[in-house]
């Protein structure tokens, strides 16, 4: 028989309102328990919670009858007075009534058990929750709402269908069946493959709006790279000073550009150094700006003509910053400006001392990541886990396609494993192993 769970729904300390959650077939009783009379289903009632003779607090409680409830199961939500005092005594009367508190995700894992969210639903709620930005709200709403579900959905039945035509072809060879019906399967599997190989290419999309928009700030010490993350992210996160190598790590920091959440990292100043300590910086900077999804590259313009030669640390996409424009020769900026804007990188000139310098950077980068992260469609994949299971497919798919009209009996069952790869990421065939994973990464009292 399932447990009968509870948990604090809230956040823990003081507040004006608590809510404390219960699911299981044991909630109507705990109901009656605690407040002799229970509200009817889905209206609000206001009830005195009683536990062994004592007053506990005078609560709203909400009930929901299985299976209209988030979870499917019979469930109950008391709103109670937000003090410690009030909270630990209901959750206290709620074990000595044999309920367990829940363990993290599982409200939500029960809701998947009885058919309420799939798996990457499940996994928008999660997301929802930990949203910080209006991009990450919409992304995780759409997700919840079931926009990346349909888009499965769609592929899978495609794939079914195609699959029904390699299976007549493999089980029925004797029969009046149309001409090379096989074949009739190619056109499907080809555009199905199209949309795969265009769904992994915006991979990376969903996950840069869920995890954040990674901007390294790379360059030589003393360059101004720590200034410069001070000035856009407008407060000392990082040390200044005139001695080179002060920043020796990186120095993560999260602000929101254009609406979208964004990593940005000063690195230790990139030189050939014999200080232990300082060449771990140097290592880890050069590692943290390989994953980057934009380096902006900050050269000290007083010192521009003898800076660090940059043309086997450069890529297409770079920005060069060009900083201490106020107190550099104005030729020699000229001539860095027109160099690397010949090589594709998109050249800054600035003072990192000046605000109004530094707004217009933040500004344009702003509309760099809104750019980049933004698309006309939901994307395919907002996790590792969905884009592995998209890659699996797609891999299928293409042996598939390699095979068909050659032996049909093989192309089948690589559709049959492709369809089998997309329900993995809603959640229809996925292993205990991997449900675990997913759920312990929610909160408590979800």
């Amino acid at each position: 028989m399932t447990d009968t769970i509870f948990a604090l729904a809230t956040a823990a300390g003081r507040a004006a309102v608590a809510v404390v959650r219960v699911s299981g077939p044991a909630t109507l009783s705990v109901v009656e328990a605690l407040t002799g009379k229970p509200p009817k289903p889905r209206l609000a009632g206001l009830r005195k919670l009683r536990h062994r003779g004592v007053e506990l607090d005078e609560a709203l409680v909400l009930r929901f009858e299985a299976p209209a409830s988030y979870t499917g199961e019979d469930s109950v939500e008391f709103h109670v007075h937000g003090g410690r005092a009030v909270v630990e005594a209901l959750l206290s009367a709620l074990v000595d009534l044999g309920l367990r508190l829940a363990e993290p995700g599982e409200f939500t894992r029960r809701a998947f058990e009885n058919g309420k969210l799939d798996l990457a639903q499940a996994e928008g709620v999660a997301d929802l929750i930990d949203a910080e930005t209006e991009a990450q709200r919409r992304q995780a709403l759409g997700q919840v709402g079931g926009a990346l579900s349909q888009r499965y959905d769609r592929w899978r039945d495609l794939l079914v269908q195609s699959l029904a035509m390699l299976e007549a072809a493999v089980d029925f060879p004797d029969e009046d069946l149309p001409e090379e019906v096989a074949e009739r399967a190619r056109p499907g599997l080809r555009t199905l493959s199209a949309e795969l190989d265009a769904a992994l290419a915006d991979v990376s999309r969903g996950r840069r709006v869920r995890d954040g928009f990674r901007i390294a700030l790379v360059g030589a010490p003393n360059a101004g790279k720590s200034t410069l993350l001070n000035g856009l992210v407008e407060r000392d996160a990082a040390i200044v000073t005139d001695i080179p190598g002060t920043t020796r790590d990186v120095i993560e920091v999260p602000l929101v550009l254009g609406g979208y959440k964004v990593l940005l990292a000063d690195t230790a100043g990139i030189r050939q150094t014999a200080d232990a300590i300082e060449a771990e910086g140097v290592r880890r900077a050069r590692a943290w700006a390989e994953d980057a999804d934009l380096r902006l590259w900050v050269v000290d313009g007083f010192h521009v003509k003898h800076t660090v030669k940059l043309e086997e640390a450069v890529r297409p996409g770079d920005w060069l910053v060009l900083n201490k424009a106020d107190i550099a020769d104005l030729d020699a900026l000229g001539e860095a400006e027109r160099r690397w804007a010949g090589e594709g990188l998109k050249v800054v000139r600035l003072s990192a001392q000046s605000g109004e310098a530094v707004d217009g950077l933040r500004t344009v980068l702003a509309d760099h990541v809104a750019d980049a992260l933004s698309g006309a469609e939901f994307p395919a994949a907002t996790r590792l886990r969905h884009a592995e299971r998209l890659r699996e497919a797609q891999d299928y798919l293409a042996r598939a396609l390699s095979g068909v009209g050659l032996e049909v009996e093989l192309a089948a069952e690589d559709v049959r494993l492709a369809a089998r790869a997309l329900e993995k990421i809603t959640g229809r065939v996925d292993p205990e192993d991997v449900l675990g994973r997913v759920f312990s990464t929610f909160c408590i009292g979800k």
